[in-house]
């Protein structure tokens, strides 16, 4: 059987160029979600098949990358269910695995804690533009934390970062789960058919008003119920009067202090903000995960076309570890769609050091290559990126190669003076 060259499906290998931003992108994340008192994380790749399929990561569950049972244990003759042959999955998201660490190590962790943790995390999903099957996941999470505080930090910490990378114009978008519901109880909708009406809204932004309306009529609900649930969106403005229409207008269904704390997030979140970009109050945003309970929101680029990152508050996922409630909001940014964008500007990598090539005759002799290297040793030293190759026959196409690797000085090497 023939070897393969390729990688697999969905997955990538990294070329020098764009693990040098990745690198740069990673170190700045730690260092900015340092100074907002984040502390750094790890948890295995490896999850117990019971936590990742506990109903709580939305269609994330159908993607699962399974792992059979090892050794002893797996026994395909006897299985009749894939129970009998599956006991593990790769994470299919950081969330569900800090859950299970945080409630595996309460006792000795800060009340609140908020983690930053970064990894790969792997979906059996379509791959497309800036989505693939193993892909790096950046999150901050601020557990044990009720108030609306945890959703300032997140989203003011998320876009220092974003304008340190040099993005500007974005816009975060926000809403609520408990503002979804409100508005569905308002309209009529039976409360077991809010999943499939959120499923619905959640096309807004590609099929309309019209096209949410037809699906909502094929969907078997009533005319003037979609009538009154669609009249709430043109009514509806993207900023905190929005905001305050929708705490008028849902008196009854929902507890005002759900749009108080919502205004107060967007306004204190722009009065603050050292970044160049909008907070906009979106009354479509769902976010398909089933474990949101509060607040959600969104990066939105119109340079990617999309979302590049997005979180919310999930106050009962630790609870089901547990058995009891912890506040828990966390922001995760897209990092692949970050580092592509990055990639597709051509983005360097601000105040590196130089990078400097020797290009050393073949044979020199040891005590010529002993001064080099001790010379070479003291560059280093002084922050340089110093290389030393054997000189190539085509010195044009080496030096070329290495110019787009970036190095930018060179010096050649002779066994003896060229006169």
């Amino acid at each position: 059987m023939a070897l393969k060259k390729k990688p697999v499906t969905g997955m990538k290998d990294i070329m020098p160029k764009e693990m040098e931003i990745r690198n740069y992108v990673m170190n700045m994340i730690r260092e900015t979600y340092g100074t907002f008192g984040f502390s750094s994380i790890e948890t295995p790749c490896v999850e117990h098949i019971e936590n990742l399929s506990s109903k709580q990561g939305g269609d994330n569950e159908k993607l699962i990358f399974k792992i059979l049972k090892r050794g002893e244990k797996l026994k395909l003759e006897e299985a009749q269910a894939e129970a009998d042959l599956v006991d593990s999955g790769l994470r299919y998201d950081l969330t569900v695995p800090l859950s299970r660490y945080y409630s595996n190590n309460a006792n000795e962790l800060p009340a609140p804690f908020k983690a930053l943790q970064m990894g790969n995390v792997w979906r059996a999903d379509r791959p497309q533009r800036g989505r693939y099957r193993q892909f790096m996941q950046c999150d901050i999470d601020i557990l044990g934390e009720p108030t609306y505080l945890a959703e300032i930090e997140l989203v003011l910490a998320t876009t220092t970062l974003l304008g340190k990378l040099d993005f500007h114009n974005f816009t975060i978008r926000i809403n609520d789960r408990k503002m979804l519901k409100a508005m569905a109880q308002y309209s009529g909708f039976p409360e077991e058919s809010y999943d499939t009406v959120f499923i619905i809204l959640d096309k807004m932004d590609k099929i309309g008003l019209d096209g949410v309306a037809a699906e909502l009529a094929e969907a078997g609900f009533p005319q003037d119920g979609i009538d009154t649930y669609l009249g709430l969106f043109k009514e509806i403005t993207n900023d905190v009067a929005g905001v305050r229409y929708c705490k008028e207008k849902l008196a009854g269904v929902l507890d005002p202090k759900v749009a108080e704390d919502l205004e107060t997030i967007i306004s204190t979140v722009e009065s603050v903000k050292t970044a160049d970009f909008r907070m906009s109050f979106d009354p479509t945003l769902v976010r398909g995960m089933s474990y949101y309970t509060g607040p959600i929101f969104e990066i939105a680029m119109d340079e990617f076309g999309g979302s590049v990152g997005g979180g919310g508050r999930y106050d009962k996922m630790i609870g089901k570890f547990t058995g009891t409630d912890t506040s828990a909001c966390g922001f995760s940014i897209g990092f692949e769609r970050i580092v592509l964008l990055l990639m597709e500007r051509g983005y360097e990598v601000p105040g590196k050091a130089g990078k400097k090539a020797y290009l050393i005759e073949k044979n020199l002799p040891a005590e010529m290559l002993t001064e080099l290297l001790k010379k070479a040793t003291a560059e280093r030293a002084q922050g340089m990126q110093v290389a030393i190759s054997i000189m190539k026959k085509n010195k044009k196409f080496q030096k070329d190669q290495m110019i787009q690797e970036g190095y930018t000085e060179f010096e050649e090497v002779y066994r003896e003076k060229l006169k």
